[in-house]
């Protein structure tokens, strides 16, 4: 009888062995996730503190710590629109403790940057859009002579290159909505990127920059106390903060729509189970009439969409983007 050789006997333990081991992972990942969570997950903002992004992530992040059992910490990692944190968040380890929580800029970032340190669809497992906002107002420091968005526009005409406008940096959604604005309207604003939105609104506020495309949650308390004067709001309906403040498209800039938008993201490969779990509760979140009214009463319009119609949702976005850096005219940095 012919003995089996060293060599197939040791790959035939070895694939015994193997095997053992498959069959053990999927055994594995479900007591991980059973278990889920049990330490406390990081939320990324990529944007400073203060930024109208933390309203929901802030609201959102605190239903969950109550509903999971583990605290959801806002971490503000900032710079570079946005970019920073994303590729922090990106390069997490996907095990569900470390997610992203950032703003349209997510999906205009491609079109603004040659090359991003991480790949916006491939990289990411898509949780929920949280919300959509009603556009940012165009907002002008009071010593600024012009009442309307007509009036401004006239006035930038008359002094080409003359009237600055803030943004929190290169792709931030004051910057698309102003850049588009200027487009349009035919006329020269000069772009003064920031690094986050609390230096934008100082210098705003302070008349050292005299326009900007502001969130509505930043902008509302300084126009009703005067310290601001809103001209028109970016979207397609008006605020339902600032009622009588017209549509930009009101105004007879035809076409003008600019909205923003709000949204979770695992690391790409972060088990579906998880992925799902948080999901199911972001959505109950959401639903908590203190939740939803703290959400709505801040200028904001909750979601809660599903991970896939969100993946769908941001590959439509990110052409649309591209369609927008195209027509503003902007290079790629």
């Amino acid at each position: 009888m012919q003995l089996p050789s060293l060599n197939s006997l040791v790959i035939r333990r070895l694939g015994v062995a193997f095997a053992a081991v498959a069959a053990a992972l999927p055994a594995v990942a479900d007591a991980q996730t059973a278990g889920y969570p049990a330490k406390p997950v990081r939320m990324i903002v990529p944007f400073s503190a203060g930024s109208p992004i933390e309203l929901p992530a802030r609201a959102i992040g605190q239903r969950l710590s109550e509903t999971m059992g583990q605290q959801f910490v806002v971490e503000n990692r900032t710079g570079a629109s946005g970019t920073i944190g994303t590729e922090a968040a990106a390069k997490a380890p996907p095990d569900g403790y470390t997610l992203l929580f950032t703003n349209c800029s997510h999906g205009a970032n491609p079109s603004f940057f040659k090359k991003l340190p991480y790949d916006t669809v491939a990289d990411f497992a898509p949780i929920t859009q949280t919300n959509g906002t009603y556009g940012n107002l165009l907002v002008v420091h009071p010593s600024v002579p012009a009442r309307s968005v007509k009036e401004f526009i006239a006035l930038a005409k008359a002094r080409p290159g003359q009237l600055h406008y803030a943004s929190a940096g290169v792709g931030s959604p004051p910057h698309v909505a102003a850049a588009l604005f200027a487009a349009m309207a035919g006329i020269n604003l000069t772009h003064v990127p920031y690094r986050g939105t609390a230096a934008t609104v100082n210098d705003v506020v302070g008349g050292h920059i005299e326009v900007m495309l502001m969130s509505p949650i930043t902008a509302t308390g300084f126009v009703k106390s005067g310290r601001l004067r809103a001209l028109g709001i970016s979207g397609p309906v008006r605020s339902p903060w600032l009622p009588d403040v017209p549509t930009i498209l009101e105004t007879g800039l035809t076409g003008y729509d600019v909205t923003c938008w709000h949204g979770m993201w695992f690391p790409a490969g972060t088990p579906a189970e998880i992925v799902r779990r948080v999901h199911a509760e972001v959505v109950k979140a959401l639903a908590v009439p203190e939740v939803r009214k703290h959400i709505v009463d801040n200028g904001l319009r909750p979601l809660g969409s599903s991970p896939e119609e969100f993946a769908e949702f941001l590959r439509k976005d990110i052409a649309r983007q591209a369609t927008i850096a195209k027509k503003i005219g902007i290079q790629p940095q």
